[in-house]
């Protein structure tokens, strides 16, 4: 997936930051996506938001990312905030731990915080993906550093939702 808006610097020129309409990148193939009916009343969402998920790869690392988007009834669907798990960090910043591909994992995304009021009529979306270039570097899924490596693998990534595999997108709810 590639970069349209969110929470951008440095380089407006090339990468304009803020809420974009994402219906360009979700006509992709790379692109998962969870939707909501249309909301019978206004709902409220004000905190940290995460994604919890369970997933596989083909590759010993890949990333996981992952988005909250505001869908008009018009169907503009804007970003509202993301995240990304490069799969090596899941459990430590410090330690990485590569995949074994094929192997199940429960693996969580914190969205970051935000504040918004999807209104009546409006849809709550969820896109997953791999990428998010250029927000955030590649990953060459060889669990290697795209800094100093020049090998790179395809990634054939799973998300599973079955009743086995519950996975949840955490909202903070006001009343």
């Amino acid at each position: 997936m590639a970069t349209t808006g969110g929470p951008l610097c440095c380089d407006s020129v090339h990468l304009a930051p803020g809420p974009k309409d994402q219906r360009a990148l979700e006509e992709r193939d790379d692109v998962l996506i969870y939707s909501t009916p249309p909301l019978e009343h206004d709902l409220e969402a004000t905190g940290p938001v995460r994604l919890e998920f369970f997933a596989s790869s083909s590759a010993v690392d890949t990333d996981f990312t992952g988005k909250l988007v505001d869908v008009s009834p018009d169907g503009s669907a804007m970003n509202i905030t993301e995240g990304i798990l490069r799969a090596k960090y899941r459990d430590s910043q410090e330690t990485p731990t590569l995949l074994t591909p094929g192997k199940v994992y429960s693996l969580a995304i914190d969205l970051w915080a935000t504040s918004n009021v999807f209104r009546a009529g409006h849809r709550i979306r969820l896109e997953i993906s791999s990428s998010n270039f250029p927000r955030f570097d590649r990953n060459l899924n060889t669990g290697e550093s795209a800094a100093t490596s020049a090998k790179w693998a395809s990634a054939t990534n799973t998300i599973l939702h079955d009743a086995a595999h519950a996975s949840a997108l955490l909202l903070p709810v006001v009343p």
